[in-house]
């Protein structure tokens, strides 16, 4: 998962020198001819994130009101159980664990690429304006067109996605650059918050209360509506923007290099921002505006596969979020996040998005205080 050159072999000191996330990479040679380069931490990190992705998915299956074991979930899934269990997973439970591991990953690998370009590890869609956007849109269906589902859902669509066009023109400047994009970002979500009030102010009490629930961000009563065009999305997007996984590791070099080095800065970044930008509208279509998952789910996706010697800080450039490592954590923060959100608080069951602005809060402080120890801010 990594693009670092393997190195060669040194003797005495030299050896020793070379860093451990390089000794790590290991080159795989299929019989077809074919050659891959691995991360070996990486590839272990991704596999235990999968495992836990899963595990949790079918831990928030089995519970509920009527409880089910590991086992009677699997055997369901695989076509046994009794017609009620068949009802509860595949009706009930299955369609909110998909949107969960889904909207998860959606939100994960788009503040991977946002953080990637922006050189910023604060550069997320919640942070620069674009989930204020699909709020916006989602707002004006429900206030002016007392839109249903669908409506509301194609509200937030294009709200998010015309939010990315307009903080794309306005940061453009001979190209789109980090500093700038992140900035423009920051004064558009403050904009769009204040639209976000507007808008509550005209809402009837009826319109109010469902504009609130929507924008707290819940996964309660997600079917497999939900589920089918989040899949789609990410089924063409999340390709699109690992495909385009090497060109943005050259970005982290710094424009000049890229070119150099044969990259088309301008038609790469603006291709991973607009795919990003259209999987961050179409997650919080189907789930509302959930805070902080993409903020935190690249850091902490990276934190866990850096070398000792990069975690002391000192000034040293880090390497940008892992896309595939950062979904996969996303998906893992959002169904751990729903488990916690209905069993720990008793009768009140909490919507996810409150427990992940709560955590989410305290990471960025935490985040925040890291990264001026460590000289980068």
């Amino acid at each position: 998962m990594s693009a670092t050159v393997k190195s060669g072999k040194g003797t005495g000191s030299e050896a020793e020198n070379v860093p451990a996330s390089v000794r790590r990479v290991r080159a795989v040679r299929t019989k077809g001819g074919v050659s891959l380069r691995l991360d070996m931490r990486a590839t272990v990190v991704g596999l235990l994130l999968l495992a836990v992705a899963l595990a949790a998915g079918i831990a928030l299956i089995g519970s509920g009101d009527y409880p089910m074991t590991p086992g009677e979930v699997f055997a369901t899934l695989t076509g046994d159980g009794d017609l009620g269990q068949q009802y509860i997973v595949h009706e009930l439970r299955l369609p909110r664990v998909l949107v969960g591991l889904l909207v998860g990953a959606a939100f994960g690998i788009s503040g991977a690429v946002f953080q990637t370009v922006s050189r910023n590890p604060l550069g997320s869609p919640d942070v620069l304006g674009f989930a204020q956007g699909s709020s916006v849109g989602a707002l004006v269906a429900i206030v002016y067109f007392q839109a249903g589902a669908f409506g509301v859902a194609a509200g937030a669509v294009a709200g998010g996605v015309g939010t990315g066009i307009a903080i794309f023109l306005l940061a453009w400047k001979r190209g789109i650059h980090g500093y700038r994009f992140v900035l423009v970002g920051i004064g558009a979500s403050a904009m769009l918050y204040a639209m976000v009030l507007f808008l509550m102010t005209k809402a009837n009490i009826v319109e109010a209360t469902r504009a609130t629930t929507w924008m707290t961000g819940s996964l309660n009563g997600r079917d497999w509506d939900q589920v089918q065009p989040l899949a789609v999305v990410c089924a063409v997007l999340v390709p699109l923007l690992l495909f385009h996984g090497r060109p943005l590791r050259m970005l982290e070099m710094g424009d000049d290099a890229a070119y150099a080095l044969g990259v088309r800065v301008d038609r790469v970044r603006i291709t991973v921002l607009l795919a990003a930008v259209v999987l961050v509208a179409a997650a919080t279509a189907a789930a509302g505006p959930i805070s902080f998952v993409a903020l935190t789910a690249p850091q902490v996706a990276r934190r866990l596969t850096l070398p000792r010697w990069l975690k002391g800080g000192g000034g040293a450039p880090m390497p940008g979020p892992n896309p595939v490592l950062s979904a996969l954590m996303g998906s893992v923060l959002l169904v751990a996040a729903d488990w916690a959100s209905q069993r720990l608080f008793g009768a009140d069951q909490l919507p996810v998005g409150v427990l992940t602005g709560v955590l989410g809060g305290g990471y960025l402080l935490w985040l925040l205080a890291t990264e001026r120890k460590a000289g980068r801010v």
